[in-house]
């Protein structure tokens, strides 16, 4: 096993930002005694590929640097090949848009993910491991279906240039063509398929979502268990109104707005759908969602 750690560098995150402070961030860490290789990707799903090539190369320790969607590339590339031998851990440079998984631990989360990797400080985290048609999808943040995987869809396709302004953009585009569908699921131990129409449904391993949004306030990335959001088939209108309170959690306390904590979700509908998948955007036919305590190390 290579004691170094194998940076991942993605050149666009952040807008491009990630490419001008890559280098000065990896050289102080390197002055302080880490030793780093590293190599940067050239588009998406490059990550996937440089991670799992470098554990077959030794490689046990890894940094994301760029944002929560090169962290999931990371994770992806090696989970799989890892598990059951010997651990993985990821550190973080979050120098990407949303950088929304270390907010679970703390608000100075680029300082905090530097002082964790320099104190060699890490923590047992959970993921979730979506099984679709086609394979598996490992996921440390969260999966979402319906309203918020159909923002992302649109945004990415045509808004993303335009950063946060572009989201906005999207949300209000699929405000316009509202959509309130049935995802046929059931949970744990639930003997009935439910099959209510709803806005949307998140599958949530940490609290926050797009940079500083507090989608599951109750989740927590260490107690293995899922945090399962519902909301129901909500009005424009009523909407538009509820979509601020998405920043301080309090739209849990809609009279449409539920929750869970599961183990397991098992999906009825063989139909391809967008799922939002760490901030990603996937199209698949979801078949179960399983959650594996403690089962990576993250520097934090």
């Amino acid at each position: 096993m290579k004691q170094n750690f194998f940076a991942i560098v993605n050149p666009a995150a952040g807008g491009g930002r990630s490419a001008k402070l890559a280098g000065p961030a990896l050289a102080g860490l390197r002055e302080k005694g880490l030793k780093i290789d590293v190599l940067a990707s050239t588009g998406p799903g490059h990550a996937v590929e440089l991670a799992r090539e470098a554990y077959q190369q030794g490689y046990r320790r890894f940094i994301a640097v760029g944002g929560d969607g090169t962290a999931h590339e990371i994770l992806n590339g090696v989970y799989e090949r890892a598990r059951g031998q010997e651990r993985i851990a990821l550190g973080f440079l979050p120098l990407g848009t949303g950088n929304s998984f270390l907010r679970d631990f703390t608000k100075d989360g680029a300082r905090a993910a530097l002082e964790a990797l320099i104190e060699g400080r890490k923590r047992a985290v959970d993921l979730i491991r979506l099984r679709h048609a086609k394979g598996e999808i490992y996921s440390f943040n969260l999966l979402s279906l319906g309203f918020t995987a159909d923002v992302g869809s649109l945004t990415n396709r045509y808004f993303k240039p335009f950063g946060y302004l572009g989201y906005l953009l999207g949300v209000l585009v699929r405000v316009i063509q509202l959509r309130r569908r049935a995802f046929r699921l059931r949970c744990d131990q639930d003997q009935d398929w439910d099959e209510s129409r709803c806005l949307f449904l998140s599958f949530n391993n940490s609290k926050f979502t797009g940079g500083t949004m507090l989608i599951a306030p109750q989740a927590d990335p260490t107690d293995g268990l899922i945090e399962f959001v519902r909301w129901g088939p909500i009005g424009r209108i009523a909407l538009l109104r509820m979509l601020p309170k998405l920043y301080d959690g309090t739209h849990m306390e809609h009279p449409l707005a539920s929750r869970r904590a599961v183990r397991h979700i098992e999906f009825g509908a063989k139909v391809t759908e967008a799922v939002l998948i760490d901030g990603e955007i996937a199209a698949l036919e979801c078949v179960a969602l399983d959650v594996i305590p403690a089962a990576v190390d993250i520097y934090i």
